[in-house]
């Protein structure tokens, strides 16, 4: 199970016992501060794959082109899609992170309110897009293992060289 995964789970099952069965807090400042920490440890566990992502998802869209019909699931074009827009949007918010920083006073630092609500609220904005990379990515492991079953005797798939294009998300 992966670290995401977990994160998410761990969630799921603090949101089920600290929520009336119309999905309300019981105490909204306690949830806002659990939330919180999972946003932020969402984002902690998806920092060592955010430098390959995008050499996974065209490698992952190189496999699909190339795999035959019947290799292939109807959702991964799908998920992948999903990932990439993902992707692009927490490029986006981090390049705005990056300018929020910039604009911090020099006083804000980790640990200061200043710093830590703006690190927090890029967290929330942040977070939709990491759980797709939790619930979707299963699907890149998924594509290569496919690729890698219909090339057993021939020489392996070339992994993509370009970056993926950018493409709206299609629901």
């Amino acid at each position: 199970m992966t670290k995401s995964k977990q994160i998410l789970d761990a969630w799921d099952a603090y949101s089920d016992e600290h929520t009336d069965l119309d999905g309300w807090p019981h105490d909204q400042h306690a949830y806002g501060m659990r939330a919180s920490q999972r946003d932020a440890a969402t984002a902690e566990a998806f920092e060592p794959l955010r430098y390959g992502a995008r050499h996974l998802l065209a490698t992952a869209e190189t496999q699909l082109a190339r795999l035959p019909k019947n290799a292939v699931q109807n959702r991964w074009a799908y998920q992948v899609s999903v990932l990439s827009y993902a992707l692009e949007r927490l490029d986006d918010l981090h390049e705005r992170w990056l300018a929020t920083q910039n604009g911090l006073p020099l006083t804000a630092t980790p640990g200061t309110d200043d710093f830590d609500a703006a690190l927090a609220e890029h967290h929330a904005d942040s977070w939709s897009y990491l759980d797709d990379w939790a619930t979707q990515g299963q699907a890149l492991r998924e594509v290569n293992a496919a690729a890698q079953r219909t090339t057993r005797g021939h020489s392996a798939p070339v992994p993509a060289s370009a970056p993926v294009r950018r493409s709206p998300l299609r629901k």
